[in-house]
């Protein structure tokens, strides 16, 4: 094992209090910082009914965002190398509930295209390459499985409680243009008071490059190069790469269990909170114990688990259509959606394992967002054109014939991440 990585294992024994409650304010921040920009997520047919937007133009709402967020996730880590998490995140997370607020006017297209782009600097960029820092440095290698795991699931357990607050705000306005209203208002405010929270929460916390670097000069374009220079930085962000184009898919399981299988609208927005933030309590816990305790390595585990979702893309593709194939049709969609959150519990995880040097690991988390996560910037484009030229089952089926076959590719970049991180153990065994 490097000398980087062991600086990233402090020897401790017993309940490290202060640790797991620095942990579960990071927990907060993440599962709060993306509820608009993802608003899709539980609100999909509302934004269509009451904003009216198209597939092609949601999805293009959801590129923008994409777009602005991967040109800026490198900025991101050199920021998250330089600043504060009590400036970074508290920044981020006001940003965005005030972006959030105005969202709640309904503005037209051509105002929600920059409103995407800004919630973009201000979660992707100010937030989240820091806090994925900031929980790498909570432990060694042997906790990076269960941490990033348990992030989460902590965050699914956020978003749960926050998303079904929402609907019940949304529901109890009748379901509507007022109710919709009201759910973005919510999604801003909660915004807003976590992010004033953790600035007082976070207050005595120093830059991260104080804690890595104390005799060095802090991040700038040296450790960037450094950072790119490194191989298995780009083999983690092409698995995090693929993982994530198959994950863009699942935002259509509520479409096309509403329109295909009759789901009514506010089951579909309590099935929606399940698959994209309940299964997070599950799956992200469930994917981190498993990487520790049973695969000793996330490489191996994410291989097996692109393979696992071919055959259940397969059982959605040959289930019949129409409302008596209802409970199937959502439990195979479940299963499907379970197994990506066990991988993106712990997709991150393999930077430790590769041996990605502790002291440029922000910067190495901003070029593996900016890899990892682009996918966004092309994938709901992509799978929106295809549902609006294909309408109905046909187009679904097509986009769910794509995400098996990326599923398969995945399988394949997930075996050279899995070799590699094998070299690196035998190559810390041999060095003593």
């Amino acid at each position: 094992m490097t000398n980087t990585t062991m600086k990233t294992a402090p020897a401790k024994t017993g309940f490290d209090k202060a640790k797991w409650a620095r942990f579960a304010v990071l927990v907060m921040a993440g599962g709060t910082i993306y509820k608009l920009a993802n608003i899709k997520d539980v609100f999909y047919v509302p934004m269509q009914q009451q904003m009216g937007l198209s597939n092609t133009e949601i999805g293009a709402l959801l590129s923008v965002n994409s777009i602005v967020a991967t040109a800026l996730f490198v900025v991101g880590g050199y920021l998250a190398d330089r600043f504060s998490t009590r400036i970074l995140i508290p920044l981020g997370l006001i940003g965005v509930g005030g972006l959030g607020l105005y969202m709640s006017t309904f503005p037209g297209y051509g105002q929600l295209v920059p409103i995407f782009a800004l919630l973009a600097v201000c979660s992707d960029c100010l937030v989240w390459p820091a806090l994925l820092k900031s929980i790498r440095r909570l432990g060694g290698p042997e906790e990076q499985g269960r941490l990033f795991g348990f992030l989460e699931g902590g965050r699914g357990a956020v978003d749960t409680l926050v998303a079904f607050s929402a609907l019940g705000v949304f529901a109890l306005l009748g379901s509507g243009a007022a109710g919709f209203r009201a759910a973005i208002a919510f999604y801003a405010l909660i915004d807003i008071a976590v992010g004033v929270l953790l600035f007082f929460l976070l207050r005595d916390q120093r830059p991260e490059s104080a804690v890595d670097t104390p005799k060095k000069k802090r991040a700038g374009l040296s450790e960037i190069l450094h950072a790119a220079r490194l191989p298995q930085l780009w083999l983690v962000s092409a698995t995090v790469f693929m993982a994530y184009v198959v994950y863009c898919g699942l935002t259509y399981f509520i479409p096309y269990l509403t329109y295909v299988y009759g789901l009514p609208a506010a089951l579909a927005g309590a099935y929606g909170i399940i698959n994209q933030y309940g299964l997070k309590i599950l799956g992200g816990p469930l994917g981190g114990v498993l990487v520790d305790k049973v695969f000793k390595g996330a490489s191996r585990y994410l291989r097996l688990a692109f393979v696992c979702l071919i055959p259940i893309a397969a059982i959605i593709l040959l289930l019949p259509t129409g409302g008596q194939n209802q409970i199937p049709a959502m439990a195979a969609c479940l299963l499907f959606s379970l197994i990506i959150f066990t991988m993106r519990g712990v997709f991150w995880a393999p930077m430790d394992e590769v041996g990605i040097p502790n002291q440029v690991s922000g910067t190495a988390f901003g070029i593996a967002c900016l890899i990892g996560y682009a996918p966004g910037m092309f994938a709901f484009l992509v799978y929106g054109a295809i549902l609006d030229a294909n309408p109905g089952a046909a187009g679904y089926h097509l986009v769910f014939i794509l995400m098996a076959a990326l599923a398969l590719v995945g399988a394949g970049v997930a075996t050279g991440l899995a070799r590699v991180a094998r070299a690196h153990r035998a190559a810390a065994v041999r060095e003593g």
